[in-house]
């Protein structure tokens, strides 16, 4: 599976290892978000990630009217109780996120994004540095220096 990470334009070594220094090193790695997806799919716990990119996204979001819209949709695929990609966090954080919702800003996910990000940094993200995934994907960029 690693292999399919490798892009055209080489990861080095240096860029991959780069990734162990920190969460958000790696989250603003092209590559190293790819290889974070596919580590997450074989844990089936990446609607963590595609909630953090949707937040990502939503505070991007520069007409008022797309707010709304955007706000509804993201609470409905991934806050909401029985949300069809539902992720972990507690009752008060829910309900302070349906609060925001029903008059969204920029920040209305903010604490649950929060939330999301660091169960990922403190839960997923050791795993991933551990995994198959990730220590084959450092071996096929040192094999290819040598």
């Amino acid at each position: 599976m690693a292999a399919l990470l490798i892009p055209r334009r080489r990861l080095s070594t240096e860029e991959a290892t780069r990734w162990a220094d920190s969460f958000d090193v790696l989250l603003s790695h092209k590559y190293g978000l790819a290889a974070f997806r596919a580590f997450l799919k074989t844990e089936f716990s990446e609607e963590n990630l595609e909630f953090w990119l949707a937040c990502e996204d939503f505070k991007k979001t520069r007409s008022a009217a797309k707010l709304a819209t955007k706000a509804q949709r993201i609470f409905e695929e991934f806050i909401d109780v029985q949300a069809p990609r539902e992720v972990n966090i507690d009752f008060q954080t829910r309900e302070l996120t349906r609060r925001n919702v029903q008059e969204p800003s920029l920040s209305c996910f903010d604490q649950a994004q929060g939330k999301v990000h660091s169960l990922m940094e403190k839960d997923s993200y050791p795993r991933f540095l551990r995994s198959k995934i990730y220590t084959d994907l450092l071996s096929q960029t040192q094999r290819r220096l040598s």
